[in-house]
């Protein structure tokens, strides 16, 4: 269970609002790392370091080697919050993870192959409705991202999750009323037509619609 990014953090006593706020003041972002049967606990990232490392996207979705005190724990990134107009991060959330116990995380969806998919070649048009899935497995088994094959899709269609080949060890997390969500379709390109209506009134005649 090895970890593939490094995350450099230090604990932090207060809470609150204000508390937040000097950290950010100090080019630091709040956070907590929690899970694995241990006590939360509250930390701080510095900003610029955490926002160079989500450039990359296997940040999201891979083992991550968070460094506290001299120690090193195995963590998963499991929540962030961004500010809605500028370019900060406000608050990050980890999740400590354990070798025997399974994980469950949002991954990305990659679409391959689809300069040569059979319902895009005949003149389709591709939707990509998800573009991560939720998924379940053990630390050792966690995908970097989910692959979506487009090579052999026909023109209409409708690629339910269920479908989705996973990587052994890897299984789909399911929320009721939308147990089988569709991920992909393949449908002929939208076009506009201005139909005449021969029955319409010239323009200027006709009585005005009743209010």
């Amino acid at each position: 269970m090895s970890a593939n990014f490094e995350v450099n953090a230090q604990k932090r006593g207060d809470s609150g609002k204000g508390a937040s706020r000097r950290l950010r003041r100090a080019g630091l972002v709040p956070g907590i790392v929690y899970g694995a049967h241990k006590d939360p606990t509250m930390i701080s990232v510095p900003h610029n370091e955490l926002a160079h490392s989500l450039e990359s996207e296997g940040f999201y979705a891979n083992l991550l080697s968070l460094k506290l005190e001299g120690k090193k724990e195995t963590v998963v990134l499991k929540d962030l919050q961004r500010h809605p107009a500028k370019p900060f991060i406000l608050h990050v959330d980890f999740q400590r993870v354990q070798a025997d116990e399974k994980i469950r995380l949002h991954v990305p969806i990659h679409f391959v192959n689809e300069s040569t998919c059979p319902g895009i070649k005949a003149g389709g048009q591709a939707s990509h409705v998800m573009s991560d899935m939720e998924i379940s497995c053990l630390p050792k088994d966690l995908p970097e991202f989910i692959e979506v094959d487009m090579s052999n899709l026909q023109m209409g269609t409708v690629l339910h999750a269920s479908e989705v080949k996973l990587p052994e060890g890897v299984d789909l997390i399911t929320h009721e009323g939308n147990e089988d969500p569709i991920v992909l379709t393949i449908h002929t390109a939208h076009t506009t037509e201005v139909i005449e209506d021969e029955e319409a009134p010239e323009e200027g005649g006709g009585e005005a619609p009743e209010e």
